[in-house]
């Protein structure tokens, strides 16, 4: 009897429940297991010592055993082959991260590739004024400060909707908004020609309402990537859409004087305008709102995006967000004031340069109409291989265990200073190719800011990104307005462009201090008071 006990007694604590720790994650055997599996049970002499039953039960009960750890091991080698078909490997914070193969063929990517055309279309319409404004000054006769006023016309209704539209976006979601964000302003666009025929209050009539469907686009975008992009991918997705963006500037200023060579002033215009309204029915059908709401995802990338998300904060953790944000909260707090001034001078010296530099090209370097769209393109294509890769560095950064905050404050110096420093070396350019070294510089240099303020934006307040950065965008509305306006005065007064490049450094300097000083990385409670 004692002898059956004893048996007994060390089988009882090999059971299944011992096996469900969930912290067995290596698919390799233990000493045990492959122990148990080399047992042969006749030359157990302590067998002979017991009853046939109670000898024949514990071996049965050991058999039992030796068939559930081969089980267990098989089952835990399958879940880690599932994860290397995933490209998951475990990484310095035991944290998962998907192989380049798998993120650049995944949903995820096409989600922020569509993100990328519709920010592409975004600035070719928007670029295009800046082309036709020689033409059509010579034209009409327009002075440099009166052609100032119909370029920021654009910005007259860009100034209206990034609030608005921020909010909508947080509430129904970056897809439905987007989509009648790109077809009115596709609209605006496609009637512009129209619009300049008859008079010149419908042609700003017009570029106004360009600028309040495009308020929606950055707050959209912003949005999609919360929902798509883990917090470890979200600087190289942002990277990627704005790389789209920047290269909208490019396309613009190079298309738009070849198709009016072809088509006359509006050809680009009409163009453009039809672009946009396929982008609508393609993003429609092909894209969801959320990963679960996709046909198309495999179930590996939903997995990833959803466990990577359980460890952040995800944009579905909470129920639906207030229809009315906590404005007075959301402005009590000094971090939002560091993106609200990292926004506005991010927009006037990317309004400036993109409203200015081919008049600056035209004027100052005596480069024919052509020639200066060529040289303001350059710059922005160097913003959008500068961009991704300032993407890949930030995230690698992150993922190394530098804090969020440090590696923020990081790029977006590096987003200010630099532009600083190159702008004043433009002031001392000499031929058109220096200056467009020197403005490419600026410009490669200033997109490591969407890896500052702009990633920013969905890390201090996830749930209110959409209104955060309608918020910042509204200010960054009124800088770029000042700016674009401002240039044109500026430059009647004084005569020349260099006195404003130099006031833009200068502004360029004081902005990165403020962010340095009052920005982070961390989650800000906006849904409650300061006690």
């Amino acid at each position: 009897m004692n002898s059956t006990l004893s048996l007994n007694r060390p089988v009882r604590n090999y059971t299944l429940g011992s096996f469900k720790n969930p912290k067995l994650i290596e698919a390799r055997p233990s000493r045990h297991q492959l122990r148990s599996h080399l047992i042969d049970f006749s030359k157990l002499k302590w067998f002979r010592n017991v009853n046939s039953r109670t000898g024949s039960s514990v071996q049965q009960q050991l058999r039992d055993y030796s068939c559930e750890s081969r089980r267990i091991t098989s089952r835990r080698i399958r879940v880690s082959s599932n994860d290397a078909q995933f490209g998951s490997f475990p990484n310095k914070g035991g944290a998962e991260s998907s192989s380049f193969a798998e993120f650049i063929t995944s949903e995820r990517v096409k989600v922020v590739a569509m993100l990328a055309l519709s920010l592409a279309l975004c600035n070719a319409d928007r670029v295009v004024m800046s082309v036709a404004i020689v033409p059509l000054s010579l034209a009409h006769g327009w002075s440099r400060s009166f052609s100032g006023i119909v370029q920021s016309s654009f910005l007259w209704g860009y100034l209206i909707s990034p609030i608005a539209g921020g909010t909508l976006v947080d509430y129904y979601g970056g897809k439905a908004v987007m989509a009648c964000g790109v077809a009115l302003w596709s609209l605006a666009t496609f009637l512009t020609p129209w619009a300049a025929e008859n008079s010149l209050l419908a042609l700003l009539f017009a570029r106004a309402m360009l600028g309040v469907a495009e308020g929606v686009a950055l707050p959209c975008m912003n949005n999609m990537i919360a929902r798509w992009f883990p917090s470890t991918e979200r600087a190289r997705a942002v990277a990627m859409a704005m790389a789209g963006f920047q290269l909208g500037n490019a396309i613009g200023l190079t298309l738009s004087p070849i198709l009016m060579s072809q088509g006359g002033i509006f050809g680009p215009f009409v163009i453009f305008g039809l672009c946009g309204f396929l982008w609508v029915l393609v993003w429609l059908s092909a894209t969801s709102s959320t990963p679960d709401r996709s046909p198309q995802i495999s179930k590996y990338e939903l997995d990833y995006i959803m466990n990577k998300r359980q460890k952040s904060h995800a944009v579905e953790s909470k129920p639906k967000t207030k229809m009315i944000p906590p404005f007075r909260r959301l402005l009590s707090k000094m971090p939002t004031w560091s993106l609200i001034v990292a926004n506005a001078m991010h927009s006037w010296g990317f309004f400036v340069i993109l409203s200015w530099m081919p008049i600056y090209f035209n004027s100052v370097h005596h480069v024919d109409l052509r020639q200066a769209a060529w040289f303001s393109a350059v710059p922005w294509c160097m913003m959008a291989l500068t961009g991704y890769l300032a993407g890949l560095w930030s995230d690698t950064l992150i993922r190394n265990g530098t804090s969020i905050t440090l590696t923020r404050k990081i790029m977006q110096s590096i987003g200010f200073v630099g532009p600083a420093v190159a702008l004043v070396g433009l002031t001392a350019a000499k031929t058109p190719s220096t200056a467009s070294a020197w403005l490419s510089l600026a410009v490669g240099l200033k997109a490591f800011s969407h890896c500052g303020f702009l990633v920013n934006l969905q890390e201090i307040a996830p749930h209110y990104s959409g209104v955060l950065h309608g918020l910042s965008n509204t200010a960054g509305t009124f800088a770029a307005i000042i700016g674009t306006v401002g240039a044109g005065f500026f430059v009647e007064l004084v005569g020349s462009f260099q006195g404003f490049l130099l006031l833009t450094s200068l502004l360029y300097f004081l902005a990165a201090l403020f962010y340095i000083k009052f920005s982070t990385g961390e989650r800000v409670n906006f849904d409650e008071s300061d006690s």
